[in-house]
């Protein structure tokens, strides 16, 4: 049976999480205070190990606070690339940036936050100010150098965090990047992706125990982490949807529109344990103004 939820710890197990969670988070630590400098050179002399230094300190960190990672189809080999993805835990930052050499796109406010700010910041993450509207072109700008660089993007495009037993309205502003890159002359490829998580002990995880990965709302990072370590081994369905290509006067609604549908389907199909049958990567379908069109 899975462990139950809510009744308080005897103090010798609240202890022992204690213990558990110094013990990572040194590890962690160390881990770390060896990789922030190799980024920082990296980066400073454009190094490629710029790219693949993130993704090797997401696998250690997993590996450390015992989550697993099952990966359906994979990343368009075409670029430039716009990843779509739902969103439901700081996990989903590891987890996503442990698959290849990308980045994220991030509310500026995550800058700030403890672990998921470094994560994010040592993802070479572009941070969008909500505040100032009249920024979101200049990190469109922004995310199309990026994109025209042949870095993969990835956009948590519900805007926030869910409970991980629903996929939130997918928003379009930030897809206008895609655009953006048209004006650089580039081709982009617009790819969905649904995290699920779906097992907890190696048992179905069920609408209750899900807040064990998601973290949403008011939750607070520290107990939530310490839930994630005393809970033990958590299962994550990554999932790639089928690629389009789009052309120059393409429109993002539709775009968007369609991602959302195939990403809640995608998530629907892991949480209830269905398989699924999509399309391999190749060929791309191309995508107009009158919205997508599969071959």
């Amino acid at each position: 049976m899975l462990p139950p939820l809510g009744p308080e710890q005897p103090a010798l197990s609240r202890l022992m999480d204690r213990l558990r969670l110094a013990g990572v988070l040194s590890v962690v630590g160390a881990v770390t205070l060896v990789g922030i400098p190799l980024q920082w050179i990296s980066l400073k002399l454009g190094l490629d190990a710029r790219r693949h230094i993130p993704r090797l300190y997401h696998r250690a960190l997993l590996r450390l606070i015992g989550v697993r990672v099952h990966v359906r189809g994979a990343p368009a080999v075409d670029r430039p690339l716009l990843i779509l993805a739902n969103h439901a835990s700081w996990l989903d930052i590891p987890v996503v940036g442990s698959l290849t050499p990308l980045f994220f796109v991030a509310k500026s406010e995550v800058s700030g936050w403890p672990l998921i700010g470094l994560l994010a910041k040592f993802q070479r993450t572009v941070f969008v100010d909500r505040q100032r509207r009249h920024a979101t072109g200049a990190v469109n700008r922004e995310i199309a150098d990026r994109l025209a660089d042949g870095d993969p993007v990835v956009l948590f495009a519900e805007g926030t965090s869910s409970d991980g037993n629903r996929v939130l309205p997918f928003r379009t502003a930030l897809v206008g990047a895609a655009r953006e890159a048209f004006a650089a002359g580039a081709e982009v490829v617009v790819q969905p992706l649904a995290v699920s998580y779906v097992r907890l002990q190696g048992l179905p995880m069920g609408r209750s125990h899900r807040p064990v990965a998601a973290w949403f709302g008011d939750m607070e990072l520290a107990p939530h982490l310490m839930d994630v370590l005393r809970h033990g081994a958590i299962d994550v369905e990554v999932t790639f949807g089928t690629p389009v290509r789009l052309d120059a006067a393409h429109d993002r609604k539709s775009v968007t529109r369609e991602s959302e549908a195939t990403v809640r389907r995608l998530c629907a199909c892991a949480l209830a344990g269905r398989s699924q049958d999509e399309d391999r990567p190749d060929p791309l379908p191309d995508a107009g103004t009158s919205g997508i069109k599969r071959s």
